[in-house]
């Protein structure tokens, strides 16, 4: 069978590519929808259809332009009740891709319309089964999205629905089955996924907590929802876009890919309620960036960031980018909803800096002078998530994960100055910049974070790996 994963790291999203007999699928597309159009194009094959698995919380999906673009038909599963055309199917229902057949099976738990599509090949032999978020390498969806939308559904209820679906409609297929779900590790869309982006159900079966024969229904919602942090503020939003529909991707590109020159920069940053966003490199950004300018790294999960930290889709940005990656940071912050940008900066910081206008800096010391200059009196301020503090962490360490600064902003050491670092650099300096936009200038930033720590003589809890505790 011809499928291919196309992944996206940044966001460890997957979506999938079907082809047979001059007709393609495209599942879960990502907004910048080029890829899909090319891929079916280099086959001369016309997408037929666009399946998703359910309305996504953590992306805005390409649906509706690739639908615009190809004239393929966008399919979504029982109950879903989209404001644009699409089909909704009935659980079973089967679509012929060429000589393939993919069917819709109902799997409600993740979300009320999550449905996965088992692929059949051209001799009727089950292939695999696109899971959604409904099945993960290692994990299954989290069960507490639905709640935002409607009151009744709790996480509780949800994760009901999802213990149903997965011992009725996913374990009782065929063990050589391949898995291909929709996020890999680093998504917020689950607790422990593996890095591992496909496998066999059998595997899974045998290896994935979720789906133990010996578990209750009631054991599962304890071990599903135990650790399970909030999800990330802007997931409703992204949902609703999902729902309702959005401008196309041309369109935002065309209105936000405009150079302003340092005065007009600074005019429009002056009009209130617009954010200064700075994705350059943390170790440019920690030497000179625009006072009470936001950094998040275009490096790495930066969509996800940028949403979890900023959480308005609605925000107006204006932007501070590394020449040649301007629409490059539009195209990603459009990934998570992030429509209002109102230019970037021309020829970047240096411009800035050559019109004589004001740079900020961070206080940033090397692991190694850290060392010499911790003593008993010092604060620390770790800002990884709680499964890395728990497992090492520097003696003594104050723990405000970086995605709860929002919530924790209260906790932070006043006053005296405080050392902060996170894993290698990039959410100290994150954490550091929206601290220093609200006032909080007493810190110092540790470079290269807990890899750099541990290379010194710093006084650390024994490691404790966290798959090995019961």
């Amino acid at each position: 069978m011809k499928i291919e994963q196309i992944y996206t790291g940044c966001i460890a999203q997957a979506a999938y590519y079907l082809e047979s007999n001059g007709e393609a699928a495209i599942f879960d597309p990502l907004r910048e929808v080029q890829p899909y159009l090319d891929r079916a194009k280099k086959d001369n094959a016309k997408i037929k259809y666009i399946f998703e698995t359910h309305f996504h919380a953590d992306f805005v999906s390409g649906h509706l332009d690739l639908a615009d673009k190809s004239g393929g038909e966008i399919v979504y599963g029982p109950t879903a009740n989209p404001e644009f055309k699409a089909i909704i199917a009935t659980d079973n229902q089967e679509f012929k891709v060429g000589n393939y057949t993919v069917k819709a099976l109902h799997t409600p738990g993740h979300t009320l319309e999550s449905t996965c599509y088992l692929l059949i090949d051209e001799n009727g032999k089950q292939h695999g089964i696109i899971s959604g978020d409904t099945l993960f390498i290692g994990d299954v969806g989290r069960p507490d999205l639905a709640q935002a939308m409607t009151d009744d559904l709790t996480q509780e209820k949800l994760a009901g629905y999802l213990f149903d679906s997965l011992r009725n409609k996913i374990m009782p297929l065929s063990d050589d089955l391949m898995v291909y779900p929709s996020h890999g590790a680093g998504s917020a869309c689950g607790k422990n996924m593996s890095k591992e982006t496909t496998d066999t159900l059998g595997n899974q079966k045998r290896t994935n907590y979720a789906l133990r024969t010996d578990m209750t229904k009631e054991e599962f919602t304890k071990e599903l929802l135990d650790g399970l942090g909030l999800p990330p503020a802007y997931f409703p939003q992204n949902v609703m876009m999902n729902i309702k529909g959005y401008d196309s991707l041309d369109s935002i590109i065309l209105k936000s890919n405009i150079g302003l020159s340092p005065r007009e920069f600074e005019a429009v940053a002056n009009q209130g309620d617009v954010i200064v966003l700075d994705v350059r490199h943390e170790d440019d950004f920690v030497k000179a960036h625009i006072p009470n300018s936001i950094f998040i790294g275009i490096q790495g999960n930066f969509a996800p960031w940028v949403g979890s930290m900023l959480r308005d889709i609605n925000q107006k940005l204006l932007l501070v980018i590394p020449q040649g990656r301007e629409e490059e940071t539009i195209t990603r912050l459009s990934r998570v909803g992030f429509d209002h940008v109102l230019g970037f900066l021309k020829d970047g910081i240096d411009a800035w800096k050559k019109a004589d206008f004001e740079t900020d800096s961070i206080h940033s010391i090397s692991p190694e002078k850290f060392a010499i200059e911790l003593n008993s009196k010092s604060i620390v301020v770790d800002a990884r998530k709680p499964s890395e503090y728990e497992a090492e962490h520097v003696e003594k360490a104050l723990n405000i994960p970086l995605d709860t600064i929002n919530e924790n902003f209260q906790s932070v050491p006043k006053g005296n100055d405080f050392f902060l670092h996170c894993a290698g650099g990039y959410r100290s300096v994150v954490m550091a910049s929206i601290l220093k936009s609200r006032g909080i200038h007493n810190l110092i930033n540790i470079e290269k974070g807990m890899s750099g720590i541990k290379q010194t003589s710093v006084s650390c809890t024994k490691f404790d790996c966290p798959s090995t505790k019961k």
